[in-house]
């Protein structure tokens, strides 16, 4: 039994090493996302290709701005975001209309009702934006605007989409969200 003494000693100071690591366990980017509310929160946020995005950094002007902009037949609606990051710039734009009351756009070609794009200076040219409006583009997806109250001055939606071009990755947004107090 002494004999085998060492060997359990070593065994448990084996286990018990290691636990010692300080090795995080990943982080789940959907927790990340800011909450889907409807409440005027100035929120936004998704996942590109799996990664979170959210709004970052500040070069002269709002990272997050949305321009409601009301005309005769509906409103007209741009969400334009940037992030700075160590390695350049991103910047995602999704925009509809008209809008007249919550409902489901086609973000899809040929444009009919939104668009939406992407950029990401730290990629090379041409890969590096994704207008999607330019054959031989490929853009599918939907914005949802889940809360429209002009009188509160609140408008809230989700959002997702595909961007592709011959030659490059493709780009997938998943689970997007804003809420804007106009």
């Amino acid at each position: 039994m002494l004999r085998k003494l060492p060997l359990y000693l070593a065994l448990l100071l084996l286990t018990q090493c290691s636990k010692c690591k300080n090795d995080p366990r990943p982080v789940d980017p959907v927790s990340q996302l800011p909450p889907a509310t409807q409440t005027g929160a100035n929120t936004f946020g998704c996942l590109v290709n799996g990664q979170l995005y959210t709004p970052k950094g500040y070069a002269g002007v709002s990272n997050f701005a949305v321009l409601y902009e009301p005309g005769p037949t509906g409103a007209n609606l741009n969400i334009l975001t940037y992030r700075i990051t160590s390695t350049g710039r991103q910047y995602l734009v999704v925009a509809c209309g008209p809008i007249t009351q919550p409902r489901t756009f086609s973000l899809s070609i040929p444009v009919t009702e939104g668009a939406a794009s992407y950029v990401d200076t730290s990629r090379p040219q041409p890969c590096d934006s994704y207008d999607g409006n330019q054959a031989p583009s490929y853009r599918r997806g939907t914005l949802t605007i889940t809360k429209l109250d002009v009188n509160a001055g609140i408008i809230s939606g989700t959002f997702e989409f595909t961007l592709a071009q011959p030659g490059c990755d493709t780009i997938k947004v998943t689970q997007g969200r804003f809420d804007k107090k106009l």
